[in-house]
């Protein structure tokens, strides 16, 4: 048993490290099987080496967010441990600070992980930019984001948001109103991303003057989009035939997302994912970055990592048979 004393220098650096409960440092305690006290503003770590040492480094890393600003959860700690495990927690202060834009609640929105804070400059200098990975990781909310800081920045003229309309394995049937109506719920997630940035008046407001448009993506052939920034969320559910439609609508001062989850194609059986073919045809091509993300960029629930790495067992235990 040993035992390692941290200073802090100030009190409610110490009470936001601690959380509500102290909920952060029993996580810690759990982790490495250590004891942390406090005594005003020096934290002592008792236990094993190896637990000790891990734990002393989670804990500075996390001093480094809470320094910077940032307000941490579970999630948070969940990444500065996984950072820790890689022997890469001196890079948490690359998370820390970069304010993409403030939503309409007054939230100001930031990459969470390095995968996340990746993309983001991937999307900052590259004139495609294609986000590859599970459910969670931000791939939509973030390029949504961007389009918004960018529209707001008067970057470009438009926000394009479209996906195809493939259902998830479920048949919804002759739906009820117009073209629009019926499209509708295969958009509601770009919708939600747009009403929290921007508000839902706002949005309205720029949707009626043409600044923005969702819609599927067979409304985007024939068309040349200048000075827009368009994403295609969804892009697993392309064809490849629908992929090369999309990449060449780019106009002149324009930029595109292309998200997506190649583990939940939704396509029939014999159809190719052009998604899949996309990542394979664009590697090598200047100005077009390929950002892949794991279950460690996941940023919802701590069940959403569990689950994705479950399945990602059970099929590697398939393919391996």
């Amino acid at each position: 048993m040993i035992e390692k004393t941290i200073n802090i220098d100030r009190m409610e650096h110490a009470v936001q490290l601690f959380g509500s409960l102290d909920e952060n440092i029993r996580e810690l305690e759990k982790a490495y099987g250590v004891v942390i006290l406090s005594r005003g503003t020096e934290i002592r770590v008792s236990g094993e080496a190896d637990g000790v040492y891990k734990a002393c480094k989670a804990i500075d890393s996390l001093l480094v967010l809470v320094e910077k600003g940032e307000a941490l959860n579970d999630q948070s700690v969940r990444y500065v441990m996984n950072l820790v495990e890689e022997g890469a927690a001196e890079q948490v202060s690359a998370i820390a600070g970069d304010v993409i834009c403030i939503t309409s609640k007054g939230r100001p929105l930031k990459p969470k992980t390095l995968g996340q804070k990746r993309y983001v400059e991937s999307i900052r200098k590259n004139t495609i930019t294609l986000g590859i990975g599970p459910a969670g990781t931000g791939k939509t909310y973030l390029a949504v984001a961007m389009a918004v800081q960018a529209f707001k920045a008067h970057e470009i003229n438009r926000i394009i948001l479209t996906r195809p309309a493939v259902e998830a394995g479920e048949k919804l049937g002759f739906l009820p109103g117009d073209l629009q109506n019926k499209v509708d719920p295969y958009l509601r997630p770009l919708y939600d991303a747009l009403f929290d940035m921007l508000g839902a008046e706002t949005f309205q407001r720029y949707q009626e003057k043409g600044n923005i448009e969702v819609a599927p993506l067979a409304y985007m052939r024939g068309r040349t989009l200048d000075d827009s920034f368009i994403i295609l969320d969804e892009a697993q559910n392309t064809t490849p035939e629908q992929m090369k439609m999309f990449l060449t609508r780019l106009g002149f001062n324009s930029k595109a997302v292309i998200t997506g989850d190649i583990t939940q194609i939704d396509l029939p059986d014999s159809r190719k994912s052009g998604l899949i073919e996309a990542q394979r045809v664009l590697r090598d091509v200047e100005d077009i970055a390929i950002v892949s993300f794991t279950e460690k960029d996941v940023v919802r629930h701590k069940i959403v990592q569990d689950i994705i790495k479950a399945y990602e067992r059970y099929y590697n235990k398939i393919n391996r048979k």
